[in-house]
């Protein structure tokens, strides 16, 4: 741009008739009183003095003559350069300020930096801005209302993800079974245990400590209206009938205690104890009222789903903390559980089940008893310090149904099989001892027995069922009871160390046999 000002200046300089005008009237002077002289001519020096052509553009230095007089030459004016000057650097600079004007409005980022919008934003460009933003806008407002519906909406608890859509709240549950279950307050009698005292005066002095009475409490389930004012109530045996270390054996006295938040008046009823399955560890009872009473409702335990949530009511840890609830899920179906050596088929749950509620319901999400609570694993797993939660058993309620009925139609388990032996088990140390074989040993046999009958005697030794290796009679009971009363296995015996096959036909075994 500047070199173009600088050839605007020589074209105003040579052509002076065009309008232009002229840089100085001392030129004009000069050119109207001297002919213009050919090209190539000699011209002014002010240190030669010589005359001849034209003098410097703007006269004689000083006003100087043409005859050399010693004037200085006038110093030229430059006044048309410098507004051509100042013209062309306004010009950069409005052009400049364009240029970085619309480059600003045009990029985003500066724009918003600047907090303006670009004035010049077609009609079609202001349209689709506008449809973006009420676009945006819409879209926020549904995320906005998405989530006050989320914030607003209930958390799901693990009961909700594990039951049906149609099953009844825990409430509705409590409400329905919590009439129906009740405490059994159980008096066991342990007798008193003989002592000597050594340093007595008249040598070995015998004391015998007196029978004391041994209170326990657990759970049972109000089952059936025998519309005669009496009703059946279950439980488990073992809250009637002691088989532990102590071996109390079966309860002298046995009481119904009612839930007061359900019933009025007297809560506690005397109970009679119909009959009772040690190895399934069930039992039933019977109570006479004039009330009337809440029966359960009974479901089929072979729909239960492993995951499928399930509540419990029982009064754990005795009667103060009578009708606690707690919720869980079934952890495994059909799990083999050895209790009190016996193998028994249960429902496993994390439902939290603690002395005190044996004999409880174990309900699903119908308010159906499907489970009859029996125990839990406390101890410490395989020796180690860490204690053992959350593994909880109950007797599945479709077996335990022909058991019940059989209780109280004939007072025993039909159909369950008998050797008719009182066993000892032959260990490795009693066998090194003894010279006996590993297996178990007969010590007794019982009068009119199948095993009598066989010709089993009384120091036999059982190796085998069936061929099947037996070591003690938790094993020969497992191979017995995969048979029913009437079937023969084989049983095969040392005597003398001699080994004997033996045929034997099991009998079922009756009330007397428990």
């Amino acid at each position: 741009m500047f070199e173009n000002g600088h050839d605007d200046l020589s074209r105003t300089q040579e052509i002076g008739s065009t309008g232009v005008e002229p840089v100085s009237t001392v030129e004009n002077v000069f050119s109207q009183q001297e002919p213009q002289q050919a090209a190539g001519g000699s011209y002014y020096s002010p240190r030669s003095g010589g005359t001849g052509g034209y003098p410097p553009v703007g006269g004689y230095p000083n006003g100087g003559s043409p005859d050399g007089g010693n004037e200085p030459p006038k110093k030229r004016s430059h006044k048309g350069l410098k507004a051509l000057a100042l013209f062309a650097g306004v010009a950069f600079v409005a052009y400049a300020s364009i240029q970085c004007y619309q480059y600003a409005t045009e990029n985003e980022k500066i724009s918003s930096f600047l907090g303006r919008q670009n004035s010049e934003i077609s009609e079609e460009q202001s349209s689709e801005s506008s449809s973006e933003q009420e676009s945006s806008k819409a879209e926020s407002s549904t995320k906005k209302n998405s989530s006050d519906a989320s914030s607003k909406a209930e958390p799901l608890s693990v009961f909700d993800l594990a039951a049906p859509e149609d099953a009844m709240s825990i409430p509705e549950i409590v409400k329905k079974i919590t009439p129906a279950t009740v405490g059994v307050a159980s008096t066991f009698v342990m007798k008193g245990q003989t002592t000597y005292n050594p340093f007595s005066f008249w040598g070995f002095e015998q004391s015998q400590s007196p029978d004391r009475d041994v209170p326990a409490t657990g759970t049972g389930i109000i089952m059936r209206d025998n519309q005669d004012g009496s009703y059946y109530i279950v439980t488990n045996a073992h809250v009637i009938n002691d088989t532990s270390e102590y071996n109390m054996g079966e309860a002298k006295e046995v009481q119904v205690v009612l839930n007061e938040d359900y019933y009025d008046g007297e809560t506690t009823m005397e109970a009679e104890i119909v009959a009772f399955e040690a190895s399934e560890d069930i039992a039933v009872l019977k109570v006479k009222t004039d009330r009337k009473l809440t029966v359960a409702e009974f479901g089929n335990s072979d729909d239960l789903q492993v995951g499928e949530a399930v509540v419990a009511i029982g009064n754990p840890l005795g009667f103060e903390l009578f009708g606690s609830v707690t919720t869980g899920i079934v952890s495994a179906l059909d799990r083999e559980v050895t209790i009190n050596d016996q193998k028994m088929r249960l429902i496993q749950t994390d439902t939290a089940i603690n002395a005190g509620n044996s004999g409880g319901p174990l309900i699903n999400c119908y308010g159906q008893v499907i489970g009859i609570n029996s125990s839990k694993i406390s101890s410490s797993y395989y020796g180690n310090e860490a204690s053992v939660e959350g593994l909880c058993f109950a007797i599945p309620m479709t077996h335990a149904q022909k058991v019940i009925n059989d209780l109280i139609n004939y007072g025993y388990v039909t159909g369950k099989p008998q050797i008719g032996i009182v066993p000892k088990d032959v260990d490795e140390l009693t066998s090194q001892r003894l010279g006996l074989p590993v297996g178990v040993l007969v010590r007794a046999v019982s009068e009119g027995s199948p095993a009598e009958e066989a010709g089993i005697k009384v120091f036999d030794v059982i190796i085998a069922v069936d061929g099947k290796t037996v070591t003690n009679y938790e094993e020969l009971k497992a191979e017995k009871d995969q048979h029913e009363a009437g079937d023969t296995i084989t049983l095969t015996v040392s005597r003398d160390g001699i080994d004997l096959e033996i045929p034997l036909t099991l009998a079922e075994r009756g009330p007397e046999n428990q």
